[in-house]
This record gives structure tokens, sequence and C-alpha cells, in this order.
């Protein structure tokens, strides 16, 4: 028994930390913010996801895997640059908004503990996260910061002492509900989006790649195709599957967690961090300043997995555009071996940082850009769907018929909740 959960243990890398990272500060404002609005309305939709977000990694590392290339290298040999220039594009643009939303969000956390000048703290965010990102290996420090991350076990514990409604919830869970409206189906693009997210895509096969590196398979990215093993591939899933879980089983907790105090109480709308870090506060309401501590468990969840997001977020973005231009790309490079690279992490970061002067509210904005994030990833999707399905690119890890199902599943899904969101907003 103990060797076999050291065995799994072993095979958790990538994966893992894909999914930790996908609860990041618009994760969770969006989930609290559906929790809020529609109580247990949307909770089907974490389970719903996670098969089809599962699926689409799985499809992505494979891709990385097998041609020891990202995405954006991936297309760029294989299809027009029209589709990479498109794809490139869409992805820079999603991820520098999200990037700006997640580091006003952190600022806005950080002034629940300790209050700071507004034009301060995203200046000190902006600053830390990328002189980590470019002294230290993102590897090294994001096994520091995930410990940050427990905090988010809060909305896990709060679920729990509220009392809530849990045959309810299990009704809930399985059965969709749906609201012909407006709010319904952007809040439920918002949630796609900040699940289903295009820089994870990316972010995936450029991370399976670095792997290969490291275990010295490749040398660097496109020098030539690795050899996978069919064991390896299956590791790989494992990894997926469980960071997938993950992230869901903490979605599907926000959802319940702010439902059943927030909504509870008649708060459906979430315009600030105090909004959203309310519904902890029954957890420790016995507790002598049991407002200032839910504050803290609130803000140490959206910093730290705002500073494991943030690069993830910028990371992508480097990729996919030096990959599609032939640069050198890597997290494992020092900056004086990959100047392009890091040019580009740091130009997201600034732009990001810059929208925080432009006077908006940081936690709608984390919403908007989970919104954003769900209209982009669609072509992506499709993109994603060609490429594993040829032959001459993947050989014969092209994907099975579950796959296929599962992506076309996913792809229809966000399409049409994106169609939907449109209908409705030209309506108005």
């Amino acid at each position: 028994m103990i060797k076999k959960i050291k065995d799994y243990f072993k095979k958790l890398g990538p994966g893992l930390i894909t999914g930790a990272s996908d609860d990041d500060p618009s994760g969770i404002a969006t989930y609290s913010q559906t929790g809020a609005q529609f109580g247990f309305g949307q909770l089907w939709m974490a389970f719903a996801m996670f098969p089809m977000m599962a699926a689409v990694q799985e499809m992505c590392a494979r891709i990385g895997m097998i041609t020891g290339n990202g995405l954006a290298g991936v297309i760029r040999k294989n299809y027009p640059k029209t589709i990479l220039y498109i794809a490139a594009s869409l992805l820079l643009i999603a991820n520098t908004i999200n990037i700006g939303a997640d580091i006003g969000a952190m600022g806005a956390a950080l002034d629940l503990l300790i209050p700071v000048p507004k034009i301060i703290t995203p200046l000190l965010f902006a600053t830390l996260i990328l002189s980590l990102e470019i002294m230290m290996p993102y590897r090294s420090y994001s096994k520091v910061l995930k410990w940050l991350t427990i905090s988010l076990v809060a909305y896990i514990l709060t679920a729990l002492v509220v009392g809530a409604d849990w045959p309810e919830i299990a009704k809930a869970s399985f059965l969709p509900h749906i609201i012909f409206d407006r709010n319904f189906f952007m809040i439920a693009v918002g949630v796609l989006g900040t699940t289903i997210s295009p820089y994870l895509f990316f972010w995936q096969a450029s991370e399976e790649v670095e792997e290969e590196i490291v275990e010295k398979k490749i040398t660097s990215p496109g020098i030539r195709t690795p050899l996978v093993k069919g064991e390896e591939i299956e590791s790989m899933r494992i990894d997926i599957i469980s960071g997938m879980f993950l992230s869901e089983i903490v979605a599907w907790f926000i959802i319940i967690t702010t439902a059943s105090t927030l909504f509870k109480n008649g708060i459906t709308d979430i315009g600030s961090a105090q909004d959203a870090a309310r519904a902890l506060e029954p957890l420790v309401k016995t507790f002598p300043y049991a407002g200032f501590i839910a504050k803290s468990l609130f803000a140490i969840g959206i910093i730290g997995t705002g500073l494991l997001a943030i690069p993830v977020l910028s990371g992508s973005a480097a990729y996919a555009l030096c990959e599609g231009f032939g640069w050198k790309e890597g997290l494992y490079r020092k900056f004086k071996q990959a100047h392009g690279f890091y040019g580009v992490i740091v130009a997201a970061t600034l732009i990001g940082l810059l929208i925080n002067f432009i006077g908006f509210n940081p936690i709608k904005a984390l919403i908007y850009a989970a919104v954003i994030n769900g209209v982009v990833s669609v072509p992506l999707l499709v993109i994603i769907m060609f490429i594993s399905n040829n032959q001459k690119i993947m050989g014969k890890y092209t994907n099975k018929k579950l796959s296929n199902y599962l992506g076309l599943i996913t792809t229809l899904f966000v399409a049409t909740a994106v169609g939907l969101m449109f209908f409705f907003l030209v309506q108005r």
C-alpha cells in the first residue's frame, strides 16, 4: 500500500501544478459570484466540467509529450501562420487582461489586512512576481507558494460547519438548472472560462516539454521527437486527472460555501474583497476578531493563488509567442539565454499592471477576465481537436473515441454557452 502511494505521488507533476493554478483569483471570484448570485443553481457545472477539463488538458499534455513542442510550435510547423497569429494574439490579449485583474485583486486582498495606498500594492506585487520569475526557477518557488493555497481548505471547512443542505447540494450537483437570461449565461461563460482556460492549454503542453528536457529526452523544444513509452502516457493521465479533480473539488466547495452563506443572507452581488471574504466568517465566528480572521484566510488564498497563477499566465503567453517565432524559450533557461521569452513575460505583466490604473473594480474585473477567457477558448478548442487528431503530427497517439467525444462535447458546450450569452446581450 505504501509503495503504491509513493508511486502515485511520483506521477504527479505538471498536471497537479496546472490544476492548482486554475483556482486562481479569477476562479475564486467567479465561483464565489455564481454561488452568491444563483445559490446552488450552477453547482452542476463543477462536476460537468471535470471530464471536459481533464480531456482537453490530456490532449494538450499528449501533444507536448509526443511532439517535443508546445502548442504554438506545433501550429507553426503544421498549419498556416494565420492560425498561429490568431491563436497567439487571442491568448496574449486574454492573459494580459487576466494578469491585470489578478494583480488588482491581490492588492485589494492585501488592503483587507494592511491599509496600503492603492497605487502602491499593484506595483509591489508586479515587482515581486517579476523578480521571482526571472531570478528563481518557477518550479522552485511554486513548491513554496503552493502551501499558501492551503487556505482554500477554509472553503471546504466552512461548507461543513454552516449546516449546508446536503440533499439539495447532491441534487444540484447532478441535475442541470438553467435560467435563460443574460446574467446566468455571462456567469456560466465565466465559470467555463476560468476552468477550461486558454492559458492552461499552452502551459500544459509546454510544461510537458520542459519535463522531457529535465529528463534529458530532448535538449530543447523541437530539436527532435522524444521517445515516449505507453506507461509514460498513462502516468501523465493520472497526473492530469488528479490535478483537474483537485481543481474542480475546490470550485465545488467555493460555490457551496458562498451559496450557503452569502446567497442565503441576501448578498447576491460581490462588489468588493470585503463582500467575498464574508463567506468565510461562519468558520471562525466563535473566535474573537472573527471578521479579521475570515479576511485573512480570503486574502492569503487570493495572494497565494495569484503568485502561482500570474507566472503561468505570462509564461503561457511567452511560450506561445516564442514558439511561434522560433525564439529560445523555457523557464529552465536563464534570462540571458532567452531574452525574448522573458521579455514577453515582463511586457505582459507590466501591461497588466497598467490596467490597474484606469479605474476599475478589481473583483468585478476578475469575473470579466473569466468571461473573456471563455470566449477565447472556443477557437482554441477547435485547433486542439484538429492537432490531436492529426496522424502526421501525433503518429499512433492520436485521439481515441473517448477523447474525441469529450473534446467535441466540450467545444459544443462552451460554444453554445458563449453564443447564448451574446444572444441575450444583444436582446437587451
